[in-house]
């Protein structure tokens, strides 16, 4: 059992870099919030009626009807996830390894967020023995956990739960009377939309789940920070609902109108905006495809990735060169291949595994170009592995993992 402790400090777990630049701003959605500049008021606590009433639409396009007395807004995942946490009170499960950006809020709430490690075949998910183990060993040692994180298409791993495998997890989770938050962040950047199952645990257990989707990794630059949040139709998820709304106005975690406007209009998902999504997911399948191939035949351990921009790699097999360079643990992973790349590699301890692991977490973000005209270059050719700066890029992620093995360079 491992848990991110509320005293714990330090920039080196919890400052990830700097994120790599990602697609250019679509200009319909430019458009949208620069009509609505002009607005000086900041929206109510919890998300404006518009905006609300786009998130239930795309919600029921998901099979996930839902009434915008349940749903909540707010200025990014991470203020809405911390005020969730905090309407829900005690500790909270998470799988090992995690988003960055999960622990850190039960922390700043001085609770204890505890790491359950994930099953051989995927991330975003605890393994579902480990989850009953660890919330009665926590129980029996004096701890307070209510609720279970979990991701149903995973950062950092880039991989989607088999549905049987949620099923088991969520069965799990209610067997101990946890609340179950799904973040659904990834859920609309699935590769293979025709051949990966997504399942999210709201389908099958509505009344018992909170689904979370931070919109900065799909629908809206990552720039104009967005979150939306759905809660039971039931009288408990009424109170969860109303605790959160409150968290919300003591952060005075609200939109700004402008935003707001950008990610109404996003969220009802016109064909200009479904089009751009299915683009950046093609172009990501193919370059994490990439990324992919050329870890494994430097025998880096990295699960293919279905969805995303990101992969998880283990240089554990790696690991005797690494020691030659003077590279022990995951710290030292993350600085060599930062300055070595050029671009940040965050290392595994940024995702709840320990600093002795020598993993890291991979993006496809350095391959798509130093300029706009270069990105929009990648989302737009036939095949983006031709491209100069594409292949370059490739390139030079080969030579690096290639040095690591103390191959000839």
């Amino acid at each position: 059992m491992e848990r991110t402790a509320p005293e714990a400090r330090g920039p080196a777990p919890f400052g990830p870099p700097a994120s790599v630049p990602g697609l250019p701003v679509l200009p319909e959605l430019a458009e949208r919030l620069a009509g609505a500049a002009h607005g000086a008021g900041p929206e109510p606590v919890g998300g404006g009626r518009d905006v609300l009433e786009a998130a239930c639409g795309y919600w029921s396009r998901r099979g996930l009807p839902t009434d915008t007395s349940h749903a909540a807004a707010a200025p990014g995942g991470e203020p809405l996830l911390l005020a969730l946490l905090a309407a829900t009170g005690g500790d909270v499960l998470v799988p090992r390894p995690c988003a960055a950006w999960y622990a850190p809020q039960a922390r700043l709430l001085g609770r204890y967020a505890y790491h359950v490690p994930t099953p051989a075949e995927c991330g975003g998910v605890p393994d579902p023995f480990a989850l009953l183990e660890t919330v009665r060993r926590v129980r029996r040692e004096g701890g307070d956990p209510r609720a279970l994180l979990l991701s149903v298409a995973d950062d950092p791993s880039g991989t989607v739960a088999p549905p049987e495998l949620m099923h088991e997890v969520c069965e799990a989770a209610l067997d101990e009377s946890l609340l179950i938050i799904s973040d659904e962040t990834f859920r609309d950047t699935v590769h293979d939309a025709g051949g990966t199952v997504l399942f999210s645990p709201a389908e099958m257990y509505s009344r018992d789940v909170v689904v979370l989707v931070d919109l900065g990794e799909a629908l809206v630059p990552p720039g104009w920070p967005a979150a939306i949040a759905r809660f039971p139709g039931t009288r408990r998820g009424g109170e969860l609902h109303a605790a959160t709304l409150d968290a919300l106005a003591g952060l005075r975690a609200v939109f700004a109108g402008p935003v707001a406007a950008a990610v109404a209009h996003a969220l009802g998902e016109p064909g200009t905006v479904t089009a751009r999504l299915a683009a950046a997911n093609r172009l990501h399948a193919v370059l994490a495809g990439a990324l992919h191939r050329t870890a494994a035949a430097a025998g880096v351990l990295v699960r293919p990735p279905q969805a995303g921009s990101h992969l998880y790699a283990d240089l554990d097999p790696l690991r005797p060169a690494l020691t030659d360079r003077g590279i022990t643990d995951s710290v030292e992973l993350e600085d060599h291949l930062t300055r070595r790349l050029g671009a940040p590699v965050p290392g595994g301890h940024r995702f709840g595994d320990g600093p002795d692991t020598l993993r890291v977490r991979l993006s496809t973000g350095p391959l798509l170009g130093g300029s706009d005209e270069q990105r929009l270059q990648a989302l737009t050719a036939p095949d983006p592995l031709e491209l100069p700066h594409v292949d370059e890029a490739l390139r030079l992620f080969a030579s690096a993992c290639a040095e690591l093995d103390g191959a000839p360079r």
